[in-house]
């Protein structure tokens, strides 16, 4: 080494540098499928914080001797393409869970804390304030940074997680009547019922979730309505009172309280942001998209363990329909490390564990059933 660099932690400064790479060409993507043009400012500034952030671990790492120039990781790209593909807010909630859990990386980093990159860490606030401009950001795209976007929510999460319910409850259903020794036209009919069944029960059931919810929403506007009508002296020191919780003195709680009441619409639309937490405009989103996505992704899953038999019979119906779902299962649980943090491998390893483990306990019960019965 021609430096003072210690060589044990080279390990560690490209672990940092890969982070920052993967966070640099995230946000990079994001910045570019976001129409908003104050939140693409904001995108590129991250982007451009987490490329200087990974020069100083470039560094570092030339310091020591070592070069290392690595390419944005899988999860990364995966993150870009969903981002560029279906926006921003399919794949925020993820970013928001990953940066939450990096926001502290640094703090036991002497190198790190002598550069300030902590702090750094944690000022994106600051540089979201500042890519607002005079303007400000709205509460609708704040609630979209901070991944707490009603329409967008954890779609990314939903969409993993209907499929594996699709997947696993299937997969289940067919090894169970095939430990029966059910015919294969049996199986066949078995699983594609299990998969309409399935799909339909998920569907309805997210249709009930989002419309009892908008309901909920919908009555209490029209309550915080009447009482905004009959008693707005209570209500305008309730949005004083809110104002003065999050730090705003009292004179100018009061004066923003007074002013934003002046008008009937944006008083009903600040109080349901403010007091009730609700975004009007949203109202938990469509519950026919809802329901439409849930079947379609129940569906989705479901219909690997059943493909096989419709083009195999016998024995290698039922190896190829394990393997498919194997194989899905593994791809799965690296779609989950997406927003858990955890490594793809043991995510991966961890699903097919648990699918495999319900396929053969479901397979065990059908042969003692099929053998009682015979």
């Amino acid at each position: 080494m021609t430096t003072g660099t210690d060589p044990g932690a080279l390990p560690r400064y490209r672990s940092n540098l890969q982070g920052e790479v993967d966070g640099a060409a995230v946000y990079a993507a994001l910045a570019e499928s976001e129409a908003d043009p104050k939140l693409a400012e904001v995108f590129h500034r991250l982007a451009a914080v987490e490329q200087a952030h990974g020069e100083f671990w470039r560094k570092r790492i030339e310091a020591g001797g070592d070069h290392f120039s690595p390419a944005p990781s899988a999860s990364a790209r995966i993150l870009s393409w969903l981002a560029k593909r279906f926006g921003p807010a399919f794949v925020l909630p993820a970013i928001a869970a990953s940066e939450a859990r990096g926001s502290t990386a640094y703090d036991a980093q002497p190198e790190a804390k002598a550069a300030g990159l902590p702090a750094d860490e944690r000022s994106h606030a600051v540089l979201m304030r500042a890519a607002a401009g005079e303007g400000g950001l709205s509460g609708p795209t704040i609630a979209l940074l901070e991944g707490r976007h009603r329409g967008g929510g954890n779609t990314l999460r939903a969409a993993v997680l209907g499929a594996n319910d699709g997947l696993v409850s299937n997969l289940s259903l067919v090894m169970g009547v095939a430990g029966a020794a059910a015919a294969d036209n049996t199986l066949l009919l078995t699983g594609l019922a299990g998969l309409v069944a399935g799909a339909c029960s998920m569907a309805m059931g997210e249709w009930l979730s989002v419309t009892s919810s908008r309901e909920l929403y919908q009555s209490q506007i029209a309550t915080e309505a009447e009482e905004l009508r009959e008693v707005p002296e209570e209500e305008k020191e309730e949005l004083i009172l809110i104002y003065q919780a999050k730090g705003i003195a009292e004179p100018q709680a009061r004066a923003l309280a007074e002013r934003l009441l002046s008008n009937e619409g944006t008083a009903l639309d600040t109080l349901a942001r403010e007091e009730l937490g609700i975004d009007p405009d949203q109202l938990g989103g469509s519950a026919w998209t809802a329901a439409s996505w849930s079947f379609l992704l129940f569906a989705g899953g479901a219909i690997i363990p059943v493909a096989p038999f419709l083009l195999l019979s016998g024995r290698p119906a039922l190896i190829v329909s394990l393997a498919a779902s194997g194989l899905a299962l593994a791809l799965i649980g690296a779609g989950t490390s997406l927003f858990t943090g955890r490594s793809a491998l043991f995510s991966a390893a961890r699903q097919l564990a648990i699918g495999i483990a319900a396929a053969v306990v479901t397979y065990g019960a059908g042969a003692i059933v099929g053998v009682s019965l015979g």
